[in-house]
């Protein structure tokens, strides 16, 4: 699995940027992170979709720290800051970002259409 070889924080456009040693690039947007969010919290206990995350447009990042050689934890200011992004995960994210954010705004809307 590629390995990062470059992570800056961009606050302005509110992205996480990550290079890997394959070449290949992404901008991962706070909001994004935050919903996708590999912790208990937001996965949930069973399997499925997991528990949605709302309201979070306007999440910044608070800070990083490597985990290891392996992961970030990332400290996100609505003081969310118990999952770990693997690389592994981190790559997979940027590389189905499209599919996943289709995802999530489809089950938004229909959490919307049930209110």
């Amino acid at each position: 699995m590629p390995r990062p070889t470059d992570i800056k924080i961009r606050t302005e456009s509110r992205v996480l940027e990550v290079l890997f040693d394959d070449g290949a690039h992404y901008r991962l947007p706070f909001e994004y992170l935050r919903v996708f969010s590999p912790s208990a919290e937001v996965k949930g206990h069973g399997g499925g979709e997991g528990i949605l995350q709302t309201g979070k447009e306007h999440v910044g990042i608070a800070g990083v720290e490597p985990v290891g050689n392996y992961a970030l934890r990332v400290r996100f200011d609505d003081g969310h800051d118990t999952g770990l992004y693997s690389w592994t995960l981190l790559y997979e994210l940027g590389r189905d970002q499209g599919v996943n954010w289709a995802r999530y705004l489809a089950r938004c809307a229909e959490a919307r259409r049930r209110e």
